[in-house]
């Protein structure tokens, strides 16, 4: 299941709505919205923040997800990021190569949102691709 999938299911378990959960945590409602509908996954502090309104641990809103909470950027690095192309002049590899690999949550630097369609955003972390190299941060 999604981060979205998981969270819903809790909000409906509690059965608290988006109104309440933007009561609780302080999020706006568009924020909260677009993690609902799957637009956009929220970083490690956003998913702490809203794990402790509902009460659960941060892991079982991301349970089933391709990336580990324990995996999952802190804020710090969601704010930097490296462009796919770099990332693909590092590796040595296509810009396709990483876009698909991140969409396959099969990059270990980063990750993939899927925002419409077959558009996605992409997240490469400076700090783990630079790790995956093997090279000094």
């Amino acid at each position: 299941m999604s981060f979205a999938q998981n969270l819903k299911s809790i909000m409906t378990e509690q059965n608290i709505n988006q109104a309440d959960l933007s009561a609780l945590t302080g999020i706006g409602k568009s924020s909260l919205s677009q993690y609902l509908s799957d637009k956009n996954v929220p970083h490690r502090k956003r998913i702490e923040e809203i794990a402790n309104a509902l009460g659960v641990t941060p892991s079982r809103l991301t349970v089933d997800m391709r990336i580990p909470y324990e995996e999952l950027p802190p804020i710090a690095l969601c704010r930097q990021k490296i462009t796919i192309e770099e990332a693909a002049r590092r590796l040595g590899k296509s810009p396709q190569f990483v876009r698909v690999a991140l969409q396959n949550g099969v990059a270990p630097f980063g990750f993939a949102t899927k925002v419409s369609g077959n558009s996605y955003d992409y997240h490469i972390s400076p700090k783990l691709l630079n790790e995956y190299i093997g090279e000094a941060s």
